[in-house]
């Protein structure tokens, strides 16, 4: 699943696409919104929060979409279409008069509505670290509260901080010298959230340095564990660990350690 980064990304393509336009196509190609049209509406501005994508309107309306494990979107130059093959994935479609056109493509979770609705769709999450108002006091709070929980599981919790999923929760947990299963509140929280602060804002505005963590970017060395189980840790030689998922998360997602450099 994309992380926050990645949307992040994402939103600043759109952005340079469609923000300050007027769309002469824009269909919702879902059950629930297959009647919207939005054509004619301006495109004010895209946010995100988490994995969250937000497009607003110039009539007070708000476009929600999540990529989850299928989704994508791609943008075509003026004059330019999808291929016919790829024209039933498409669930969102926003087109710009002698402009681009944006797609959003099998994208699992498609919301429209009022801007005020759609906000609070995304109400629940905790700060995210690459929002301008991000609150890294209530994050390091959130983590804290969190007491038993293991320190991966409480990183996985958009309710906890908003935006990393499974390769920046390994990763963070390796740079601070973390066992994975660590009861989040006996963890030094504020070191944590100010190094993911750090970490997902360089991913996210470098070029280059996407998810790239050990500042090496050849292949098979930009991350410290993240798949890398079997293989010599990167910084003692110690061969990395992995189980096949996280206790307690729905999504079966895997963690890898160093043995070495996280103990127990």
């Amino acid at each position: 699943m994309p992380e926050g980064d990645t949307v992040y990304r994402l939103a600043i393509r759109l952005r340079a696409a469609l923000d300050g336009t007027q769309l002469r196509r824009g269909r919702l190609n879902v059950p629930k919104h297959a009647t919207e049209n939005l054509a004619g509406r301006t495109v004010l501005g895209h946010r995100t929060h988490g994995k969250h994508l937000l497009t607003d309107f110039d009539d007070g309306s708000t476009l929600h979409t999540h990529l989850l494990m299928t989704g994508s979107w791609t943008v075509t130059r003026p004059g330019r279409y999808l291929p016919a093959r790829v024209r039933p994935d498409v669930r969102v479609e926003l087109g710009v008069r002698d402009g681009p056109t944006a797609y959003g493509l099998t994208l699992p979770v498609v919301d429209y509505g009022t801007t005020r609705d759609m906000d609070q769709l995304v109400a629940h999450l905790g700060p995210d670290p690459l929002r301008p108002d991000f609150d890294a006091t209530l994050a390091a709070t959130n983590i804290v509260a969190q007491g038993r929980t293991p320190i991966i599981s409480a990183l996985l919790d958009q309710r906890v901080v908003a935006g990393p999923g499974n390769l920046w929760a390994n990763e963070l947990c390796f740079l601070r010298g973390l066992w994975p299963w660590r009861p989040a509140g006996e963890v030094d929280a504020p070191s944590l959230v100010a190094l993911l602060h750090r970490a997902m804002t360089h991913s996210a505005t470098v070029r280059e340095a996407m998810q790239v963590t050990t500042g090496d970017t050849r292949r098979g060395r930009q991350h410290w564990v993240a798949g890398r189980a079997g293989k010599p840790c990167l910084r003692c030689g110690t061969v990395v660990k992995v189980v096949a998922e996280v206790s307690g998360d729905p999504a079966r997602r895997r963690t890898w350690w160093c043995p070495s450099c996280q103990p127990e």
